[in-house]
């Protein structure tokens, strides 16, 4: 949910509505409103377009939602979650 919070965080700091949001997409304001409060996700390709109208950086947003996709995946997890995360970075960190 952590994405959801951010980019409403982006949009009432730049006075957006979720209907020029969900314009921008091209999705149904009750969409958008939906990845807002975090119960459907954004798709990767909407991100850059969400990136411009916030001015922000494209790496920045795109790591937020990566990083909430992988909160998604390990959260009712809750005894290994943290080694299953800390495996995963310790792997990425090989391929570097």
């Amino acid at each position: 949910m952590i994405f959801g919070k951010k980019i409403k965080e982006l949009r009432e700091e730049h006075g957006l509505l979720q209907r020029q949001l969900s314009a921008a997409l091209e999705i149904d304001t009750p969409m958008y409103s939906k990845i807002e409060r975090g119960e459907r996700k954004a798709k990767r390709s909407q991100i850059p377009i969400m990136a411009k109208l916030f001015e922000i950086d494209e790496k920045e947003l795109l790591t937020i939602w990566l990083a909430d996709k992988v909160l998604d995946t390990v959260e009712n997890e809750d005894e290994i979650k943290s080694d299953a995360i800390v495996y995963a970075q310790n792997e990425i960190n090989s391929q570097l």
